[in-house]
């Protein structure tokens, strides 16, 4: 197999030449939810493990496309099967306590990371690793226990992100409060609502960061985060919100950007408890919602229905059928199920304001088919209590859940296998339907143990029809990623994951 090899090009490494007059202060972001914790290893959403990307970095990652481009690695070398993978390390990076960054601390991370016993939630990311060797100081060589086609972007999730191994052994478990990596910035503070960070004036990228610091403020309520922007409070606002984008478009200070997502929602059904063990009522709620006016009400449609498990930018991505609103239908499969007359239930989601809009329509749609649900919004802290940390099905008390996924591996496999494996349950990864289909199941090994990408297709759309026809979530739809600056700020993205990069924040007159 001929050398696969990605190079970081000059234009990365170097400093983004600005217009005018930089200014080195320090940036604010203002974020819809909490962040749940500092481990990058054991967090399990989006707005804290692409927070933590000022401080860690991993061996790969995504450009502002979500292409893969190498950051702690130069370039890696594949065997023909996808079991064995070289790769070579950069020079020279140190972590921001001093520790060299090197073969023997990629070792550690991964043989951590890959250890069941440390119970780590993104440890599905490599467990196909069977053993680490450090060739010499600058090469890594990685040995799975069989072949994975989507290794190289596994390494790009946040979730596998270089920590220090000295500030590991320091600081143990407790490195959840205390993260060292090898990122642009340094962490200073966190507490309640709020992360810090500060510039990392030993960065091995020449030129940058650009700014003093960034503070993440966590500010749930929607008006509250674009006042914040008006007055010059935060200067960064991604996952803005829709409805407050015309108005925000007539700010002369302000810049909005509108750009299409990896991201899908959806609600998850509990299929281990009743009325959700019937597939018919699970279609039929499906059936019972109109995804066109969810798109509308809680989009401002700037969403689509939609028509598969995994939205339509994700690779290997086939149109699994359509749920379109038929309330007629919906009633019919609750009459076959025994439920004419409907049932009492409970959704959860969260706290921020476009998540409470999204359940009130479920909630008012849901109605329509005498289903009666009992709204109840969950701070992210007491959601990865409540629904991320239960250790066995049977004590899960979720009923249905709101949310939205991103694959941020840019692969199918990250759309699927933690949602709907029947491996996948809470704690290990996040299928919260409790989910478990043979066919599926047999669809996604498939898919995982060949590098071949016409077969990994076959088997993905296999996975994607039957999981559609087993409806364990009402799907919903994709909405494109909106995000909000102020015009004297460049080089702040957001990802089509719903994550951002702030690397290159810098401010003009």
């Amino acid at each position: 197999m001929k050398l696969k090899s990605i190079l970081l090009s000059t234009a990365l490494a170097a400093a983004v030449m600005l217009p005018g007059t930089v200014w080195a202060k320090s940036l604010t972001v203002a974020i819809p939810n909490n962040l749940t914790g500092l481990d990058p290893t054991n967090i399990n959403d989006t707005l804290s493990q692409t927070s933590i990307r000022l401080i860690y970095q991993g061996l790969f990652g995504f450009d502002k496309d979500m292409k893969l481009v190498p950051l702690l690695a130069e370039s890696y070398e594949a065997n023909d099967n996808a079991t064995e993978f070289t790769i070579k390390l950069r020079e020279g990076v140190k972590f921001h306590d001093g520790t060299d960054f090197n073969a023997a601390a990629v070792k550690t991370n991964i043989d951590r990371l890959a250890n069941p016993d440390n119970k780590l939630s993104r440890r599905s990311l490599v467990s196909m690793v069977k053993e680490v060797q450090a060739v010499d100081a600058t090469t890594v060589k990685l040995i799975l226990k069989e072949p994975f086609g989507a290794m190289i972007p596994s390494l790009a999730h946040p979730g596998a992100m270089m920590i220090s191994p000295a500030a590991l052994e320091k600081f143990g478990k407790d490195i959840d409060r205390n993260p060292v990596g090898t990122g642009p910035f340094k962490f200073k503070h966190w507490g309640a609502d709020t992360l810090e960070v500060v510039k990392n004036d030993t960065y091995w990228k020449e030129g940058l960061p650009k700014v003093d610091g960034v503070t993440i403020r966590s500010v749930p309520e929607s008006g509250a985060r674009f006042a914040m922007l008006q007055t010059g409070e935060a200067q960064f606002i991604p996952s803005f919100p829709p409805e407050l984008m015309v108005v925000a478009e007539k700010n002369p200070n302000v810049e909005v950007t509108a750009s299409p997502s990896i991201v899908e929602y959806y609600v998850a059904l509990n299929t281990t408890k009743k009325p959700f063990d019937d597939v018919r009522v699970r279609q039929a709620l499906n059936y019972a919602v109109d995804k066109k006016t969810y798109c509308k009400i809680v989009y401002n449609d700037l969403c689509e229905p939609s028509d598969s498990i995994i939205p339509k930018n994700l690779a290997f991505h086939v149109t699994a059928g359509n749920y379109d609103f038929n309330l007629d239908k919906a009633k019919e499969l609750m009459k076959e199920a025994g439920l004419e007359a409907g049932f009492e239930t409970e959704i959860w989601s969260g706290s921020n304001t476009e998540a409470i809009r999204a359940v009130q329509f479920i909630q008012q749609q849901l109605a329509q088919i005498n289903v009666k649900v009992n709204v109840m919004p969950l701070e992210a802290g007491v959601a990865a209590q409540k629904i991320w940390s239960v250790e066995k099905p049977e004590d899960a008390t979720v009923q249905m859940y709101y949310g939205g996924w991103s694959a941020s591996t840019g692969d199918a496999d990250w759309g699927i296998r933690p949602l709907l494996y029947g491996q996948s349950f809470p704690p290990a990864m996040f299928n919260v339907a409790y989910y478990k289909d043979a066919k599926v199941d047999a669809a996604i090994e498939g898919a995982i143990s060949t590098a071949d990408p016409a077969k990994r297709a076959e088997f993905y759309a296999e996975a994607q029809k039957v999981a559609w026809a087993g409806a364990p979530w009402i799907f919903l739809g994709e909405n494109q990623n909106i995000s909000a600056k102020s015009k004297t700020l460049s080089g702040v993205y957001m990802l089509p994951d719903r994550g951002f990069l702030l690397e290159e924040a810098a401010f003009s007159e």
